[in-house]
Formats: C-alpha cells, sequence, structure tokens
C-alpha cells in the first residue's frame, strides 16, 4: 500500500466516524446497563469482550514480526504500549467483570471485532511498513515526550475510573443507593464527570496519536471519541433518571466541558 492510498484509505475511515458518532447519538448500543432484548442473539458478556478485543491483541504482534523495518527501540516502545492497553482490555478487564450472567448482542461484538481488525491494521501497517521517520531520535522528541506523559495520564485515569466502578458494584448496601447492581460512583473524578473512564480512554488514545504523531494516530481518537461520547451521555442520562439525588455538578464525560 502507497503512502496516498494508505491515507486515502484513513481519512474514509474518519469520516465513516462522523457517521457512527451522529448515530449513537440518537441510538444506546444495548450492553451493560443499557442490554435489551431486539438486537438479535446474545451471549456473555465477558466471553463478548474477549473475543471482539481480541484482534487488537493479535494483530499487532502479527505486523510487527512480520515487519521487515528494522526493530529499533522506538517501533518496541510503540508495540509494547499498544499491548499494554489491550492486553488489559481484552483479557485482565473481562475477569473483573461482576457476575455471569451479564448478556451482550452478538450484533454488537461483531461490530466491535470488525472495528478492531481494521483499527489495528491500520496503526500497524503504518508503524511497521510505511513510516520511515522513527529513528531513535524520535524518543526526545516534543511530541513523543508530550505523547507519553498524555497517553499514561489517560491510562491512570481508566484505570483507577474502573476500580472504583467494581469496588462500588462489591458493597451491595451500608446505606449504598443502588438500582439493581449500579449505584451512583464517587471519588476522584466521578465528582466532576460520570464517565471518568470513558474521559480517561479519550485522552490515553490521543496522547498516542500525540506520541506516533500519524494519520492512524488521530483516526484512533477521533473513533474513540465518536463511540465514547455518546455512551457517556447516554449513562449520564440513565443516572439522571434513576437517581433522584444524582449531583447536579457532573458532566457526562469531559471535566466542566461535556
Amino acid at each position: 500500500m502507497t503512502l496516498s492510498t494508505y491515507h486515502l484509505f484513513t481519512g474514509v475511515w474518519i469520516f465513516f466516524s462522523i457517521i457512527i458518532f451522529l448515530t449513537l447519538l440518537k441510538i444506546t448500543v444495548p450492553y451493560g446497563r443499557h442490554t435489551r432484548q431486539g438486537w438479535g442473539p446474545m451471549l456473555s458478556e465477558r466471553f463478548g469482550w474477549v473475543f471482539m478485543e481480541f484482534p487488537s491483541v493479535a494483530v499487532m504482534p502479527i505486523l510487527f514480526a512480520m515487519s521487515p523495518s528494522k526493530k529499533n527501540l522506538v517501533l518496541v516502545l510503540f508495540f509494547l504500549l499498544w499491548e499494554l492497553h489491550y492486553i488489559n482490555r481484552t483479557f485482565i478487564y473481562p475477569l473483573r467483570i461482576r457476575g455471569n450472567r451479564k448478556l451482550m448482542p452478538l450484533a454488537v461484538v461483531f461490530t466491535a471485532f470488525f472495528f478492531t481488525i481494521i483499527n489495528g491494521y491500520l496503526n500497524g501497517i503504518y508503524l511497521f511498513y510505511i513510516a520511515d521517520r522513527y529513528a531513535l531520535s524520535w524518543l526526545g522528541d516534543p511530541r513523543f515526550i508530550a505523547g507519553m506523559i498524555v497517553f499514561f495520564t489517560g491510562f491512570f485515569i481508566n484505570q483507577v475510573s474502573d476500580s472504583i466502578l467494581r469496588n462500588l458494584r462489591k458493597k451491595n448496601g451500608s446505606g449504598l443507593t443502588e438500582v439493581g447492581r449500579y449505584g451512583i460512583p464517587e471519588g476522584f473524578l466521578f465528582e466532576r464527570v460520570s464517565c471518568p473512564n470513558y474521559f480517561g480512554e479519550m485522552v490515553e488514545w490521543l496522547g498516542w496519536a500525540i506520541l506516533t504523531w500519524s494519520m492512524a494516530g488521530l483516526a484512533f481518537f477521533v473513533w474513540t471519541a465518536a463511540n465514547l461520547i455518546p455512551r457517556a451521555i447516554s449513562h449520564h442520562r440513565w443516572y439522571n433518571l434513576e437517581f433522584d439525588e444524582y449531583p447536579e455538578k457532573r458532566n457526562a464525560v469531559i471535566p466542566y466541558v461535556l
């Protein structure tokens, strides 16, 4: 694939994310607290997470291993950062999902499976086959340094927020106001937004876009925002409908903004 063809395809991919964003503002994808019938066959949410995220874990190592490019420290770090996120998301996160009866529509799983294949391919092909500017000097580039800081800031926010949500579901009482198995999360960035876990993931992939300084990274960030912002708005709306005492000062996903 030539660079011009790659950029054309990635540009179309970004444009498609805008369509998805506008669609998701109108339709809430039915999994997690929004699970509902009418979306076809269902399967275990835990298995669904592993299946739909697995291409992200697998595609990047294959492209990395088969690449004719010299594997310098910069490319190795790109590879390790990617795997750090997706090994956690594919294997560790699903094992921590509480309960084993939660279901997810098969249609959602296969849609996400398709996305992770394309996304992993676009990023891996650019980094390990097309780009020719990642010399060791890139480690001292301000874009790499700033991107790393942003990436790990987002990773930290995401992990802490997920931990608070897991611990919230453990309590099941003790004065905790609940609807089903859900309660009002408190502490950390939950004091400002309903979905800091989503905010952290968006910050993380913004960092990736900066530290790779690539169209593939930009596309991933745009897709992440296109998916998670509508999801966060749906969560925020749900909290306000289900809990009369839900804090009014909270935004949905971006502190003080949205």
